[in-house]
C-alpha cells in the first residue's frame, strides 16, 4: 500500500481531532493537524507554482510546515466562525483541494449545505423529505405573520448554528414580537419553524459512506433534545423507514458522513429536521459503546483507495 498523508483541520487538541488522529496512526497513515486559521493561499509565487497547491498550513516547525497539496485526505473537524471573508477564504481553499484531486471529508459544498438550516431545508423538500413547515423573511412583520400561520408556536433558529444553542421557543405574540426585534437589531434572519410535538425526544443516526452505522434516542429534560443541552442518550435500533430517510437526508446535502436528527412528532409522522455536516459523536459512543473514528477512517481509506487509478 502507497504511504498515505492526511491534514485534520480543526483544533489539535480536540477530542475528535484526537480519535480521528489515533485511528489514521493506527493505519499507517501520516498525519498532521491544525487549526483552520493557519490556512494561506498564494497565486503566482514559487510555492504555488512548485507544488500546485493553492494553500497551505506554514508553521515555524518544518515537521508541520507541509503544504495541503502533499495530503491525500483532509478531516475537516472544525471552519471556526469569523467575517464573511474570512469564512469564503477558508471554503476557497477546500474547493480548490478537490478541484485538485484531493479527497475532502465533508467537502465544502457539503459544509455548505449542511450549515445553512435554510438551504439544507430546502434541499429536503426538493428531495421529497419530510421537514417541519418553515418560514424565513428578514422583516419582522412577515416574522409575525409567520408565527400565526405556523399555529402560534414555533421554534426560531440561528440560520448557523449547532447543538442547539441559540434555538428559542416562541408560543405567544408579546414573546414573538421581542424575539424577532431583538434578532432585527442584531441584522439576524428569522428562521421561524413550527413547533413538533415530539414528546421530548428525538433520533440521532450516523451515516457513514452511505451506511447508518450508529443511532441514538436523545431524550431531554425538556423540549431540546441535544446532548449539549443536557439530554441524555441511549442507544436505538433504527426501523428501514428511519434508515431511508437518514440516507436520503445525507444524499440531499452531499456528505460523506453526517449525524441526522430525526424527529417524530405525537401522531407518529416522521420529519428530518437537520443533518450535521460535522458531526459530534462523543455523546452517541458514551451511549452506543460504538468507536466512531475508526469507522470514518477506514470508510475514508477505502473510498480513497478506490478512487485510484
Amino acid at each position: 500500500m502507497v504511504s498515505l498523508k492526511a491534514l485534520i483541520v480543526g483544533n489539535p487538541e480536540g477530542w475528535h481531532a484526537e480519535r480521528l488522529e489515533a485511528a489514521l496512526r493506527h493505519r499507517k497513515v501520516a498525519v498532521t493537524c491544525l487549526p483552520a486559521t493557519r490556512m494561506t493561499g498564494a497565486v503566482g509565487s514559487a510555492r504555488a507554482a512548485g507544488d500546485g497547491s493553492g494553500g497551505s498550513f506554514p508553521s515555524p516547525a518544518a515537521s508541520l510546515g507541509r503544504t495541503l497539496a502533499e495530503a491525500d485526505l483532509l478531516f475537516v473537524r472544525a471552519l471556526p466562525a469569523g467575517s464573511l471573508e474570512q469564512v469564503i477564504f477558508r471554503l476557497d481553499i477546500l474547493h480548490l483541494l478537490e478541484r485538485r484531486g484531493r479527497f475532502v471529508v465533508n467537502g465544502p459544498a457539503a459544509l455548505e449545505r449542511s450549515v445553512d438550516k435554510f438551504l439544507s431545508s430546502l434541499l429536503f423538500e426538493e428531495a421529497g423529505l419530510p421537514t417541519p413547515e418553515t418560514r424565513v423573511t428578514e422583516r419582522i412583520e412577515e416574522a409575525m405573520e409567520a408565527f400565526a400561520e405556523l399555529g402560534g408556536d414555533v421554534v426560531v433558529k440561528p440560520l448557523f448554528g449547532s447543538e442547539g444553542r441559540g434555538i428559542v421557543r416562541l408560543s405567544d405574540p408579546e414573546s414573538a414580537w421581542r424575539a424577532f426585534k431583538a434578532l432585527d437589531l442584531g441584522r439576524y434572519v428569522h428562521y421561524v419553524q413550527r413547533f413538533i410535538a415530539h414528546g421530548n425526544e428525538d433520533y440521532r443516526l450516523f451515516v457513514v459512506d452511505g451506511e447508518v452505522a450508529a443511532a441514538m434516542v436523545r431524550k431531554g429534560r425538556g423540549w431540546r433534545t441535544n446532548i449539549a443541552q443536557g439530554a441524555r442518550g441511549e442507544p436505538f435500533r433504527p426501523d428501514e423507514a428511519m434508515e431511508e430517510l437518514a440516507l436520503r437526508a445525507v444524499s440531499a446535502v452531499g456528505a460523506f458522513y453526517a449525524g441526522v436528527d430525526l424527529m417524530k412528532s405525537d401522531d407518529g409522522r416522521l420529519h428530518v429536521v437537520e443533518v450535521n455536516g460535522i458531526p459530534g459523536w462523543k455523546g452517541l459512543e458514551v451511549a452506543t459503546g460504538i468507536a466512531m473514528a475508526p469507522i470514518i477512517v477506514d470508510r475514508a481509506l477505502a473510498r480513497l483507495e478506490g478512487d485510484r487509478p
